[in-house]
Formats: C-alpha cells, structure tokens, sequence
C-alpha cells in the first residue's frame, strides 16, 4: 500500500510539472510570440514573479524526491527501472531549469527593470531576442523530459 501511495504521489506532482510545461509549449509561449516587445517582456515578468508560489513549490520540489521516496518499496520489482528512468528524467528538467531557463528569466527581469530598457524600442527588442528563442528551445526539451517522466511513472504504476 504504501508503494503504491508514494508512487500515486510522485506521479501526481510529475504530472503536475509536465502538463505546466507542456502548457507553456504549446499555448503560452506561442502566444506570447504573437506579441509586441514590451507585452512579451512585461508578461514573462508577470509570470516568473506569479509562480513563486507554495503551489508551485509543491510541486516542482516535491517531485523528485516523491520519485526517490517511491523507488524504496519497489527495489527488486518491476516498477523500478521505471521510476529510475522517471527519477533521472525529471532530474533533468531541473538541470535545464536551474542552468538555462532560470538564468535567463532573471537577465531578462534585470533589463526590463531598467527604465532605459523600457525606454528603448531596440534595447528592449535586444533584451526579448536574447531571451526568447534559447528559452524556448531549452523548456521544450525540459517538456519533453517532464512528460517522458511521468510516463514513466504511469509504466511503472502499471507494473507494479
């Protein structure tokens, strides 16, 4: 029971980042490419100061070791090569977080911060084009990750 529990929970929080992610992929970055360069900046402001949130945290910080904790009662079973694979792939979902697109929402914060960036219709251009097309590509691949993990888990769930 209690395997089963923790691996209910490690899928739930899992799930929860993939389909953010996926989100983000296919409706909210798609969007934001629609827009002006100072809609697009002051939006992505909004939103990395919006999901610093306990919700978010939850989730986010819960789901590795929710995986981790899940792998304990199913070592030797079928289940755990599976929660392993998830474990390493959202494993990876926080090295991108943390190595690029963390970096690079914090650079893009600290332009449009500047009143002189506001300003500017190129600086401000300049600042979404540093941003932008490396974010993008680098949360699609972190998409791809958080969505393989929480299949993954669904597998391992399925095997137990």
């Amino acid at each position: 029971m209690l395997g089963a529990a923790a691996l209910l929970a490690a899928l739930l929080a899992t799930g929860l980042m993939a389909g953010l992610y996926f989100a983000f992929t296919v409706a909210v970055m798609p969007g934001l490419a629609r827009t002006g360069d100072l809609a697009f900046t002051d939006a992505m402001h909004r939103i990395n100061e919006a999901i610093r949130n306990g919700w978010f945290a939850a989730a986010f910080a819960g789901a590795a070791p929710l995986t981790a904790l899940a792998a304990v009662p199913h070592l030797g079973g079928p289940a755990l090569p599976w929660i392993a694979a998830a474990f390493l792939l959202y494993a990876a979902t926080l090295v991108i977080t943390f190595g690029v697109n963390v970096p690079l929402n914090d650079a893009l914060d600290a332009a449009v911060a500047d009143p002189a960036v506001r300003a500017d219709p190129a600086r401000l251009a300049a600042a979404r084009a540093a941003f932008e097309a490396r974010w993008v590509r680098w949360h699609t691949r972190r998409t791809l990750a958080g969505v393989a993990a929480f299949a993954c888990l669904a597998v391992a769930l399925l095997v137990r």
